[in-house]
């Protein structure tokens, strides 16, 4: 590579990078209000979300077990006797 071909690698990166950093994002200022209230509702909020996590879990489990009682050894190793188990 000559010293042009270098320079114009050098000015087509910065280029580049001068193109794609050119968005800022707003910088906005919290007030302790603002945190404060923030902080109060983060046990509700994590309560909320571990409740669900529950719930999703619960019916995955289920449709599983559902499932896998269809399945191959289950109903080979089964057969005949009561499929009530939960």
């Amino acid at each position: 590579m000559t010293f042009i071909e270098k320079c114009i690698g050098v000015l087509a990166i910065l280029a580049f990078l001068l193109i794609t950093g050119v968005a800022k994002s707003e910088e906005k200022k919290i007030t302790p209000q603002e945190f404060a209230s923030n902080v109060a509702e983060v046990p509700g909020k994590l309560i909320t979300f571990i409740g669900n996590e529950v719930e999703k879990t619960k019916k995955y489990q289920a449709n599983s077990w559902a499932e896998m009682k269809t399945k191959w050894p289950w109903n080979v190793l089964l057969k005949g006797k009561d499929d009530t188990q939960n």
